[in-house]
């Protein structure tokens, strides 16, 4: 059986990988195999619905027929008394599905999903055509997203996260844990840990700083690295569980190719081409914002503050650079256009940057002053004076070089693939449960 989860959470208190750490517990007292660790599915971060990472889950099991109700009413159960009911944007969902192979039809739905915008009606559908059950609570729109982490069964590129969680009392407060421990752990687990620390701020991001259950997070290449690194971390407060998921997080999963920029769409996370038609300039609190097109379409492209060393390399394009983008479309309002919200920029080919300066002096070879509107220049070491010289372009070296440049670790979404994963993606799954992969 795969069982589906999705936005049991809010702003305000709950996680669903929480509910289902909770379960893996619960669901092993009742003799069920896992025969995956359980999914984290990170969907289309663009929607504007998501809470936080946007994250569903689904736990892949075999279990004795005997117990299927039981399992049933203890995900029901266990959904119903964590998941923040009360808020009026969580509207849970939970999705059971029995068949061994997973449909076509349902892992392109989990595809739309993380690169697009699905409808609940479009679950449904699947779900009524393949036998799956569903219970959703208020708008059930939870539903889509257990429905989604079904379908994505991870067989492609993938990375693993030990999530830490907290006992209830220290929910809200600061979390207790050494920053120096967890610099020493990315330093000696890298490559094969990312997104530990962030170097331009010296800030440590595996902790979250709200009132959600989650202690802290690490995410690599593959379990045991993750329990090593784990064990590196001095925790100066108490640990209730922790889980180890499987998980496209660090994949690039959400981005989609488009032919050109006349098909990008709002809300969409895209990987385009494009020209750069206006050269960058800084709008209020120091964000960046150029644009590129491609002969069918123009688009603006805006490298916020945060993302740092993308900002820096933003700046230093001009027009005619030939560049491929990376990043989700924010709709335009009324003040705004169409805008890709920048999470990459891989530079393809570099435009001459000419300046106009004075001659050098034929003689010495220093560079002439001018004496005046319309009165010459002359040269300062030998004293000559030439009357009718003009400027003369000059090619300046670029700051900028053909490359990729990523969004600082800091402001990196779950599912941008970092610098350091290039080079060890996956191209199938071998999956393998370590003895060890979850407490209690």
């Amino acid at each position: 059986m795969h069982i589906g989860l999705d936005d049991t959470d809010s702003p305000r208190k709950g996680c669903t990988t929480y509910i289902a750490a909770l379960l893996v517990e619960k669901l092993l007292k009742l003799k069920v195999e896992f025969i995956d660790y359980p999914n984290l599915i990170r969907l289309n971060p663009n929607v504007p619905w998501k809470t936080r990472g946007n994250g569903a889950l689904c736990l892949r099991i075999k279990f004795n027929e005997n117990v299927e109700d039981l399992i049933k009413e203890t995900v029901i159960n266990t959904v119903e008394e964590h998941a923040d009911l009360e808020f009026k944007g969580t509207d849970p969902g939970i999705v059971f599905f029995k068949k061994a192979k997973i449909p076509r039809e349902i892992k392109d739905f989990s595809k739309m999903a993380i690169t697009g915008i699905v409808k609940l009606e479009e679950a449904l559908k699947l779900l009524r055509r393949f036998k799956g059950e569903a219970l959703g609570f208020k708008k059930c729109r939870g539903i889509i997203g257990g429905l989604a982490a079904v379908g994505e069964n991870l067989r492609g590129d993938y990375t693993y996260e030990i999530l830490v969680y907290r006992t209830p009392e220290n929910y809200g407060s600061k979390r207790r844990v050494d920053e120096k421990s967890i610099i020493e752990m990315d330093e000696k687990t890298r490559p094969y840990t990312f997104n530990n620390f962030d170097p331009e701020k010296r800030r440590v991001i595996i902790t979250p700083r709200g009132p959600d259950p989650v202690l802290f997070g690490i995410r690599g290449e593959n379990p045991e690295i993750l329990k090593k690194a784990f064990e590196m971390v001095k925790i100066y407060e108490p640990v209730e569980r922790w889980v180890i998921f499987r998980t496209n997080q660090g994949t690039d999963a959400h981005l989609k190719h488009v032919e050109d920029l006349s098909q990008i769409k709002p809300y969409s996370p895209v990987i385009a081409k494009g020209k750069v038609a206006v050269e960058p300039r800084i709008i209020p609190r120091r964000h960046v914002v150029f644009s590129i097109e491609d002969g069918k379409a123009r688009v603006d492209c805006a490298a916020y503050e945060p993302t740092g060393s993308l900002r820096k390399a933003a700046m230093k394009l001009i027009k005619g650079d030939y560049v491929e983008v990376y990043g989700s479309v924010r709709s335009p309002s009324k003040n705004n256009p169409l805008t890709i919200n920048l999470e990459k920029i891989r530079v393809l080919k570099l435009a001459s940057k000419i300046v106009y300066r004075n001659p050098k002096c034929p003689k010495c070879g220093k560079r002439l002053k001018s004496m005046g509107k319309n009165k010459g220049l002359r040269c300062e070491k030998c004293g000559l004076r030439f009357k009718n010289l003009k400027k003369v372009e000059v090619k300046v070296k670029r700051e900028i070089k053909r490359g990729l440049y990523i969004t600082s670790p800091r402001s990196q979404r779950h599912l941008t693939k970092p610098l350091r994963r290039y080079g060890m993606e996956k191209k199938s799954a071998h999956i393998k449960l370590i003895d060890d992969w979850h407490f209690p």
